[in-house]
């Protein structure tokens, strides 16, 4: 079992000549990378901050890692703050840079948060919050070209750059294991966003390349890991955040096979004219994307411009459905192109794949992952290929720990069946015959749009902050371009005049942008179970 610095180090003794980040004007060796990740270490080990109480001193729940927040935009940055964390021992996590100040507050506390890396850009919403986080003690500040002085509160910070100038470049000795915790938070599936604890050598095992593609045997040899990254050299562009799960496992999976990481120039918001042009320009093999809220201004670039890519080989697409339709349209839009679909979750790692060529593009059924079973809906059993019951996806075998301090939530979603665990993130799915999956979707009250999980309940108590609204349920429909978006059906209080503007001004204060309504229905009641719980099936036939 590896450290995934641990992991990098291999990598870099055999390829340390090669590209390993492309970001604008900074070309980075792994040599390079290595050294800068180096410094980092230094830096925060300098600081105090580290690993305080080894695995097996502590429950599935519990982290005796100090927790590093990752505040950034897609960059070099983001990979160096989660591999300088990795060599010093801290456990990093990403923050959603899209968060309200609410949004943030809870997740840096949830967290423990010690130390956050962030961009300049965020300095004054930081040092507005930062005296509700009683745990935060360490700023780092990397220079995005914003203004100075904007941050008024964080004049403490560190200066990135100049912090690991100070710094030696050669390795932080200190004893890794596979036991260091990955920390990824989920982006609201299972409620408010939770930590989800990864051992470094599950985690490099189930998402980030630690088995061997032909037969998913688990890879133990250093030297076949190093003979590995030596045949790579693959050309990669992750386009989506590299705060999300979709971003952030194609990167740091490039980085653990030897392979080029390629980040596109605008990385504040899809761009997809400029991820053409990075494609043509750098020769590009495989772009990450997320469903049709990126493959549809693809599309449109495409046919609007005219860029060479012939260098691309695969499309990866994760985080949400991409429909036949548009797949079929990519297909045909650039040659010998290959669609892949992966199927993940924070839970769960790896869940399962399906290729689609020219002629045989589909969408909803996967080839399982090894580990990956389907269960009865009781959650006691599995059930064979073929069953007619519909039951819960799940994994079994290099799986999270569980959730950060919530010991509850831990052994919900993580159980124990026959003496072995199993992780069930909460999709519903049929096993077929063939030993394919049917993926029939989350049973959670969650809203994907563009590859954002939106809980429902959460945009609920945003909306009935207004002074005028009596009740409010939270539904998705379907988009053609995001996949889903969120509609409010509201209950006004007695009197009270719609005022769609008011309400929406007044959410925003509590939840991102991308959580507000794009539509409102108003009724003179809503309905309600007997139980008192609301009646969400009756609020999407109102649609």
């Amino acid at each position: 079992m590896f450290n995934l610095a641990d992991v990098l180090d291999l990598v870099t003794e055999r390829v340390g000549a090669r590209e390993a980040v492309v970001f604008r004007d900074r070309r980075l060796s792994y040599d390079d990378f290595a050294a800068r990740t180096n410094q980092l270490a230094h830096v925060l080990h300098d600081l105090g901050l580290g690993c305080h109480h080894e695995r097996g001193q502590l429950a599935d729940w519990q982290a005796g890692q100090d927790r590093l927040a990752i505040y950034l935009y897609n960059g070099n940055e983001f990979l160096e703050a989660m591999f300088g964390a990795f060599k010093a021992r801290l456990a990093p996590f990403n923050v959603n840079f899209r968060y309200v100040d609410e949004e943030l507050v809870h997740l840096l506390n949830n967290a423990g948060t010690r130390v956050i890396v962030y961009h300049r850009c965020f300095a004054p919403r930081l040092a507005a919050v930062r005296h509700r986080v009683p745990t935060l003690q360490y700023f780092i500040e990397v220079n995005d070209g914003t203004p100075e002085g904007l941050g008024e509160g964080l004049a403490d910070a560190l200066p990135y750059e100049a912090a690991l100038s100070a710094a030696p470049a050669g390795p932080l000795h200190l004893p890794r294991t596979a036991d260091d915790l990955y920390v990824l938070y989920t982006g609201g599936t299972t409620g408010l966003p939770k930590g989800v604890l990864w051992r470094q050598g599950d985690v490099f095992v189930s998402v980030l390349g630690g088995r061997r593609p032909k037969d998913g045997s688990v890879i133990e040899d250093g030297e076949e890991l190093a003979a590995r990254a030596e045949k790579g050299g693959t050309r990669i562009l992750p386009a989506p955040p590299f705060m999300h799960a979709a971003g952030q496992w194609i990167a740091l999976n490039g980085l653990c096979a030897g392979n080029t990481l390629v980040i596109q120039d605008s990385v504040q918001r899809f761009d997809a004219a400029d991820v053409l042009g990075t494609i043509a320009a750098e020769k590009i093999n495989l772009l990450s994307l997320v469903g049709d809220a990126f493959a549809r201004p693809l599309l449109d670039a495409i046919h609007a411009g005219s860029f060479d890519l012939s260098s691309l080989k695969v499309m990866l697409n994760s985080g949400a459905p991409l429909n036949v339709t548009s797949k079929d349209a990519l297909l045909a839009a650039v040659p010998d192109l290959r669609v892949l679909d992966v199927l993940g979750s924070t839970e769960g790692g790896n869940h399962g794949q399906h290729f689609s060529a020219p002629g045989t593009a589909a969408t909803g059924t996967f080839k399982p992952s090894p580990g990956n079973a389907v269960l009865d809906d009781d959650r006691r059993s599995l059930l064979a290929p073929g069953h007619e019951g519909i039951g819960w996806w799940a994994r079994r075998r290099h799986i999270p720990l569980g959730y950060l301090d919530d010991e509850a939530a831990t052994k919900e979603t993580f159980v124990t069946i026959g003496g072995e665990r199993f992780s069930i993130p909460g999709d519903r799915a049929r096993l077929l015959a063939n030993g394919d999956v049917e993926l029939l979707g989350r049973d959670s009250l969650t809203i994907n749009s563009g590859g954002e999980k939106i809980f429902v309940e959460e945009v609920e108590n945003a909306l009935k902050r207004h002074l005028s609204i009596h009740d409010a349920l939270v539904v998705g429909r379907a988009n053609e371009r995001w996949g889903q978006e969120v509609v409010a059906v509201v209950q006004l209080k007695e009197g009270a005049v719609a005022d769609e503007a008011g309400i929406l001004a007044e959410a925003a204060r509590h939840v991102a942008r991308y959580k507000l309504p794009k539509a409102f229905v108003f009724m003179d009641k809503l309905e309600r179970n007997p139980s008192g719980k609301p009646d969400y099936a009756w609020a999407r036939e109102l649609l």
